[in-house]
C-alpha cells in the first residue's frame, strides 16, 4: 500500500499516463483529475489500486468507473463554469466530485439508499457547496430542476430514457452508456432549435465501447 504522502504523485501519474496520453487536453479537466484524490472514494482494500487504469468494485456490487473513462465522459460534455449537470448514479460521488470542480451546480441522483446516503455524507466533508442530491430512480431524472446544460449517465440503460432527453436543455449534451451485454458509450446533442425547424432534433454518436453497471429501477 503506498503511503499517503505519494497519492499527489501517483494523481499526477495517472493524469499524465493515463488521460493526457490518450488525447484528453482539456486543462481544466487535467486540474479536476489532478485534483479529486480518487483514493478517498475507494474500499480500503482497494487503496493500492486507487490510481490504477481501471474500475474498482464499490458498495452494493457496484463500481467506481476507470479515471480515464470519467476524464473522457466530462470531456464529452464541454461544461463551462455556468453548466447545471444532471448526473444519473452518484455511486460513491468521485465522478460527482469532478463534475463539481467545473460547473456551477450539479444534481445527482442514486437509486441505492446505502449508496446515496453514504456519497452525500463524503462530498459534504470535502465542503463541495455546489452538489445536490436525490435518491430516487434515474430514469426519472430530477425534473424539477431541468433543463439541464449537460447529462452524464454512469450506469447502463438498454435504451436512452425518454425523461432524461426531455430534460436536456436545447443545445445541451448527454453522455450515456447504452446496452445489455454489448454496451456503447453514446454522446447525444439536441440541437438549437432555427427558424424552420420549431421542435429539437437530436444528433447521436457512438463514442466507444464500454463495460458499466446496468442501470436498475423501472424505465416506466
Amino acid at each position: 500500500m503506498p503511503f499517503a504522502k505519494n497519492y499527489a504523485t501517483l494523481r499526477k501519474k495517472m493524469v499524465r499516463d493515463q488521460i493526457e496520453a490518450r488525447g484528453i487536453r482539456n486543462p481544466q479537466i487535467l486540474a479536476a483529475m489532478g485534483k479529486v484524490e480518487r483514493h478517498l472514494f475507494v474500499k480500503p482494500e482497494y487503496l493500492n489500486m486507487a490510481y490504477q487504469d481501471g474500475p474498482l468494485p464499490i458498495n452494493c456490487q457496484q463500481t467506481v468507473s476507470q479515471p480515464y473513462i470519467v476524464a473522457l465522459m466530462t470531456d464529452l460534455l464541454k461544461l463551462t463554469p455556468a453548466s447545471k449537470v444532471l448526473e444519473i448514479g452518484t455511486g460513491c460521488g468521485y465522478q460527482t466530485a469532478v463534475l463539481a470542480e467545473l460547473a456551477a451546480a450539479v444534481y445527482s441522483v442514486e437509486i441505492l439508499p446505502k449508496l446515496a446516503k453514504s456519497a452525500k455524507t463524503r462530498l459534504e466533508c470535502f465542503n463541495y457547496q455546489n452538489i445536490y442530491f436525490k435518491e430516487g430512480n434515474g430514469h426519472y431524472g430530477w425534473q424539477e430542476h431541468a433543463p439541464y446544460d449537460a447529462v452524464l449517465v454512469a450506469a447502463a440503460p438498454k435504451i436512452v430514457p425518454e425523461h432524461l432527453v426531455q430534460q436536456l436543455r436545447k443545445g445541451g449534451r448527454m453522455v450515456i452508456p447504452v446496452g445489455d451485454s454489448e454496451q456503447n458509450l453514446l454522446l447525444i446533442q439536441k440541437t438549437v432549435q432555427t427558424a424552420d425547424n420549431f421542435e429539437p432534433s437530436l444528433e447521436t454518436t457512438e463514442v466507444t465501447g464500454v463495460s458499466f453497471v446496468p442501470m436498475t429501477g423501472s424505465p416506466n
